[in-house]
């Protein structure tokens, strides 16, 4: 009963956040949103580990931080900013399955710059999948079913930073070890990052608090504390528990979660290219998963919820699509 309960707030929980973000950003500036939302949860995260750990408790070394701030940069600053950016524009379901195509940068981008090995079916994957984007966006920034370009741009760039950092985590960081602290400090520097981006788009000039409504605040505490926290401590249970193959179902789940709760509680509209492109890019995703899944060793675990990275030693490895 735990189990199927902590599996249904993975697939839940994580598909909803894109509604949440629609949500939030309608009268929160994204950047500004994504900073607030971060810098509480990690301050929690923070408090809570230094509570539960007390005399143990250790703050991460110049390095650790240093690698860990870049990994946060990458995850959070760019690849959540990146999605809230976009969902100003573009549908959440569209979101979703465009965010899910992070396998598909994590398998090239391991090939370029990496060498690690791909193997053939993994090539199909990448192919099918790029086929079921341009099916899903094309004709973009038109009238109809085109989406804006300028979102689009924001959610392709959103994967391809979550890929990078997901990497940098994986085979160059040295992070705490310590995986609440390490996560702690990654939206702690997330939240730095996205505050920059807010200061430099000029958002937190135009920021006016009393305008935010009431659902936006709503959606804002739930995709901190909801989202970010609870999801967080059911995913953390899942990896001492739960057979990998099984964790690793949510990445397909959240993208179809994500598209039929913006249908029913956001009326966004649901096409048959729609439903073709996103059934294309799940299975191109499951595809993908699957073939690189069975070249890791057995030990290797997903990554820490909403931010795909591997601890310094013997902590989790990258997980296969992002979470927000």
């Amino acid at each position: 009963m735990l189990l199927a309960a902590a599996m249904l707030i993975l697939y839940v929980v994580w598909g909803s956040t894109y509604l949440g973000i629609a949500i939030a950003v309608d009268t929160i500036p994204p950047f500004v949103m994504a900073a607030i939302r971060f810098l509480i949860a990690g301050s929690v995260l923070m408090a809570w580990s230094a509570a539960r750990e007390r005399r143990s408790f250790r703050l991460p070394s110049l390095r650790e931080a240093r690698d860990t701030a870049i990994v946060g940069a990458l995850l959070l600053g760019g690849g959540m900013g990146m999605v809230a950016w976009g969902e100003q524009t573009v549908p959440s379901g569209i979101a979703a399955l465009l965010i899910a195509l992070m396998p598909v940068w994590v398998a090239v981008f391991g090939r370029v710059f990496l060498g690690e090995r791909l193997p053939g079916i993994a090539v199909v994957g990448i192919g099918v999948g790029l086929v079921g984007v341009t099916i899903l966006v094309w004709p973009f920034g038109t009238t109809g079913e085109g989406f804006d370009a300028a979102g689009l741009g924001a959610l392709f760039l959103s994967p391809i930073f979550w890929a990078s950092g997901s990497l940098f985590a994986a085979h160059r960081a040295r992070q705490p070890s310590r995986p609440l602290v390490a996560t702690a400090t990654q939206m702690l520097a997330g939240s730095a990052t996205l505050a920059v981006l807010g200061l430099l788009t000029g958002e937190f000039a135009v920021f006016r608090p009393e305008a935010i409504s009431t659902e936006s605040i709503i959606a804002l505490v739930y995709l901190t504390f909801i989202g970010s926290l609870v999801a967080f401590t059911a995913y953390v249970w899942l990896l001492k528990v739960a057979p990998l193959p099984l964790i690793a179902t949510y990445a397909y789940v959240n993208p179809i979660v994500a598209v039929a709760l913006g249908a029913m509680l956001l009326s966004e509209p649901v096409s048959p290219r729609t439903l073709l492109a996103g059934a294309i890019i799940v299975g191109a995703v499951a595809v993908i998963i699957t073939a690189r899944s069975r070249m890791t060793r057995p030990a290797a675990r997903p990554a820490e919820p909403s931010f795909p990275e591997r601890q310094s030693g013997a902590q989790p490895a990258p997980a296969e699509a992002p979470n927000t």
